[in-house]
């Protein structure tokens, strides 16, 4: 990021190539590297500049209003930071309040939804026949008869990120 700042101070960034060359030059890049160094930078400036992250934490809000008991909720993430965020909804969403012995018992909370096993990736056969599935996992719930609870992005450990100003927003 400090390159990136200091680079914008001599010269502006005309064109991709002129960032992918610049964050080529200051991290180098190995030859055995399959992926190009520049690649999580563009991706880290999508998901922050589209908000995919919060996107995502309302979609899984929505899901859990609009789903009827016994529907199913699968959701396909392509990296860590998403998966993270599917994985802790549905563990919220699965169980029922926990406590400490040592505190008074917790409110209960009737699960909203029932795990439908683990994370599943794709095998080799299918990165084989499609390399862009290799990050990709699926995950998978139930939804109960419980009511739908409200939207608390807390359980996510999301950053306060700042807000971007979007031309013509205000």
């Amino acid at each position: 990021a400090r390159m990136i700042e200091s680079r914008r101070e001599k010269r502006p960034f005309e064109r991709t190539l002129d960032l992918v060359d610049a964050i080529e030059t200051h991290i180098g890049r190995a030859p055995k590297d399959k992926i190009h160094p520049a690649t999580r930078v563009f991706q880290a400036l999508r998901i922050f500049v589209n908000d995919e992250l919060g996107e995502l934490a309302k979609a899984l809000f929505a899901a859990e209003r609009a789903l009827k008991p016994g529907g199913r909720l699968a959701v396909v993430t392509f990296h860590s930071l998403e998966d993270r965020i599917v994985k802790r909804f549905i563990a919220d969403r699965a169980e029922a309040a926990s406590g400490s012995r040592h505190m008074p018992e917790a409110q209960a909370r009737p699960a909203t939804f029932r795990k439908s096993g683990g994370g599943v990736t794709p095998g080799e056969a299918e990165i084989a026949a499609n390399p862009r599935a290799r990050s990709a996992r699926l995950r998978a719930a139930i939804r109960s008869e419980a009511p739908a609870r409200a939207g608390d992005f807390s359980i996510f450990g999301l950053p306060k990120l700042p807000a971007v100003e979007r031309p013509g927003e205000r």
